[in-house]
């Protein structure tokens, strides 16, 4: 079993991610649903380890050997590029495929709030983008980097694990780092990317405190740095910026965040009526407010104050708002919700009469 023609299927049957493990046959997420191919034979151990020499040179197979885990890209021309995810489990592989189209996407396409053609088009700051894993966080990063480099000139440098979206210079010069391949760390590619005169510094993943320190700097010293958490939503992202940090640092951390912070964008992927997917954002803009809040120890405060901001909304406007516009269910909204009964009040119509 050729593991292309298996890509050509998720392509061509719409799917986000292909799973392969022993012993079930392929099974393909499609708008979130998973779905097992049972007219498809069940995957062997030989069908998985062949699998994997097909998408991985020895260099990457000495890295899964040594470490039982392994994140590469992987391409077919013409088609597509895929993330790769190969761990082990109960002493055998498995494999993950998430597709990655060789075409980045544009703000307009993928459907997100306007604001982030602003952001992206800031001089310095801090711009986060958070949420659980497989919401879209590098989607929407890759739509805001395509809008920089068809409207402005810029320097930019990306830094990522593993390198997804591929961008051609248009008016931007763009820089993309894999780690393993190009970098060792997210943290020494930063410091070294800094020296390399960036306008903007694309971080993939802010995982480490030596990564988010130097993100800050980076922000207070003129540069516009965009980064991912996996933190649900504005409130909990501030926390974890600062509480990332020594305790004797925090007050410290707080008035520097204060200064450098932009904007915190909090994403769900939810399932179209109709077939597709669409992001839910929560959006909190860094204004004189906000920046106070967070200088004073008052972060528990900040989710009370979007409400009243016309360009911020939090998690539950951003469902609501996509219910009254019937772009998705009150079903799905409401699975996507912290506070499901504050949303529900939100709803144009009622629940019951549905």
């Amino acid at each position: 079993m050729q593991v292309d023609e298996l890509l050509k299927l998720t392509v061509d049957k719409g799917a986000s991610d292909l799973h392969l493990k022993v012993p079930s046959p392929p099974v393909l997420r499609t708008d979130g649903a998973l779905i097992r191919y049972e007219d498809l034979p069940p995957l062997t151990v030989e069908d998985i380890e062949s699998m994997f020499e097909q998408v991985t040179n020895q260099e990457q197979r000495d890295v899964f050997n040594r470490e039982h885990e392994l994140d590469i890209a992987y391409s077919i021309p013409g088609l597509a590029r895929f993330r790769v995810n190969a761990l082990q489990q109960r002493g055998t592989l498995s494999l993950a495929f998430r597709l990655v189209p060789i075409k980045s996407p544009s703000i307009d396409e993928l459907g997100l709030p306007q604001i982030c053609k602003e952001l992206i088009l800031k001089p310095n700051g801090l711009i986060v983008v958070t949420g659980p894993s497989g919401m879209g966080k590098s989607t929407t990063l890759a739509a805001m980097i395509n809008y920089l480099n068809e409207n402005e000139m810029r320097n930019v440098i990306t830094i990522e694990d593993p390198i997804e979206y591929l961008h051609r210079d248009q008016k931007c010069i763009i820089h993309q780092r894999e780690l393993g391949s190009d970098t060792r760390s997210f943290s020494t590619a930063l410091i070294h990317a800094l020296r390399h005169d960036p306008d903007i510094v694309v971080i993939g993943e802010m995982r480490d405190l030596a990564t988010i320190s130097t993100a800050i700097t980076a922000a207070e010293t003129g540069h516009l740095v965009l980064g991912t958490l996996h933190t649900v939503d504005a409130v909990q992202t501030v926390d974890r910026l600062i509480d990332v940090f020594p305790a004797m640092q925090h007050r410290q951390i707080r008035l520097q965040l204060s200064e450098v912070l932009e904007a915190v964008l909090s994403q769900r992927l939810l399932r179209r009526i109709g077939g597709g997917r669409i992001a839910a954002l929560e959006i909190m803009i860094a204004n004189s407010v906000i920046r106070r809040l967070i200088r004073e120890e008052k972060i528990f405060e900040i989710h009370a104050n979007m409400e009243y901001e016309k360009v911020m909304q939090n998690m539950d406007q951003a469902l609501a708002n996509l219910v009254n516009e019937k772009i998705v269910t009150a079903e799905d909204a409401l699975m996507n919700s912290s506070s499901p009964e504050l949303l529900q009040r939100l709803f144009k119509y009622d629940m019951a009469a549905v």
